[in-house]
C-alpha cells in the first residue's frame, strides 16, 4: 500500500514538473499579465474665450465690455481673445482690425456646431461650446464649469522676445502631441476707435485683448521656437501678448499659454 501512493505521488510529481517546464519554455504574452493600461496625463483645466465680433456690429460694444470685464476679474486663469470679422465691413466702417481669415476660422466652427451661419456678437469656449457673446450668466456659468475640466496637454512658453517687426518665442509641450496643431496669437491689449459711419457711427469704442495676428504652426515634436511679425497696425508703444494655443483635430481647445512682450 505505501509503495502504490508513494509511486503515485512520484507521477504526479513528474507531471506537475512537465506541466511547469512548459509554461516556463512558453514565451510571455502581455496579455496573459494583464498589466493596467496606464492613465493618460492630466493638467490643471485653462478657459480660453474666442469672442468673434465687429466695429461694425450694433450688437457687438456690450460683449466686448464683457470681454474686457472678465479679462480684468481673472488675469491668467481665462484667455480672452477678440477676433474682429469683415463681413460687417459692408455697412459703411471698415473695422481696421478686421480679416477674412477670423470670417473663416468662425465658419469652421459653426461648421463643427452645426450652427447655420455666422454671428456676432459670439463666443466660443474652449473650442467646444458657443452662444451670444454679451450672454453674462451663461458666460460665467462657462468659466465656471471649464475651470473644473483637466486637460491632456501643457505648453510651457519658455521665452519670448522682440524687435520691432517680429516676436520670437521658445516653447515645450507635455502630454500626447498627436494629431495637435499650435496657433501662435498676438494680441494687442487694448484701443479706442471714433467709430463715423455704421451701425455704431458717433460712438467711441474701446476694444480689448484685439487678435491682430495669428500664426499656426505644426507640431513636429515636443519643443521649438518660431516667430510672428508685428502688424503695421500696432504702434510701437502699445502692449502686446503673445498666447500660445493647442488645438486638436477638432478644434478643441487642449492648452494655452500667454506672456506679455517686452518692447
Amino acid at each position: 500500500m505505501l509503495k502504490k501512493i508513494a509511486n503515485s505521488a512520484i507521477v504526479f510529481m513528474s507531471l506537475g514538473i512537465m506541466a511547469l517546464h512548459r509554461n516556463f519554455s512558453k514565451p510571455i504574452q502581455v496579455s496573459d499579465l494583464m498589466l493596467p493600461q496606464p492613465e493618460p496625463e492630466v493638467y490643471e483645466p485653462i478657459v480660453v474665450l474666442e469672442l468673434f465680433t465687429s466695429q461694425g456690429c450694433s450688437s457687438c460694444p456690450p460683449a466686448d465690455i464683457l470681454l474686457d470685464k472678465v479679462k480684468s476679474e481673472f488675469d491668467y486663469s481665462v484667455f480672452p481673445l477678440s477676433y474682429h470679422v469683415d463681413y460687417w465691413n459692408y455697412i459703411g466702417w471698415k473695422d481696421p482690425f478686421s480679416k477674412s481669415k477670423y470670417t473663416q476660422k468662425q465658419r469652421a466652427y459653426n461648421v463643427k456646431f452645426k450652427n447655420r451661419s455666422n454671428y456676432t456678437p459670439q463666443i466660443v469656449v474652449n473650442g467646444m461650446e458657443h452662444f451670444v457673446g454679451s450672454n453674462t450668466s451663461k458666460l460665467y456659468d462657462a468659466i465656471n464649469d471649464y475651470s473644473k475640466e483637466k486637460t491632456t496637454n501643457k505648453v510651457y512658453l519658455t521665452k519670448a522676445w522682440s524687435d520691432e517687426k517680429s516676436v520670437s518665442f521658445e516653447y515645450d509641450i507635455s502630454g500626447s502631441i498627436k494629431d495637435r496643431t499650435l496657433r501662435a496669437v498676438l494680441v494687442l491689449n487694448q484701443r479706442k476707435t471714433d467709430v463715423q459711419r455704421g451701425e455704431n457711427r458717433n460712438r467711441k469704442l474701446t476694444n480689448s485683448n484685439i487678435v491682430v495676428a495669428e500664426k499656426t504652426i505644426s507640431v513636429a515634436g515636443l519643443g521649438g521656437k518660431s516667430f510672428i511679425l508685428i502688424p503695421e497696425i500696432v504702434n510701437p508703444d502699445e502692449k502686446i501678448s503673445l498666447v500660445l494655443l493647442l488645438d486638436n483635430k477638432d478644434y478643441e481647445i487642449t492648452w494655452a499659454a500667454k506672456r506679455k512682450v517686452p518692447r
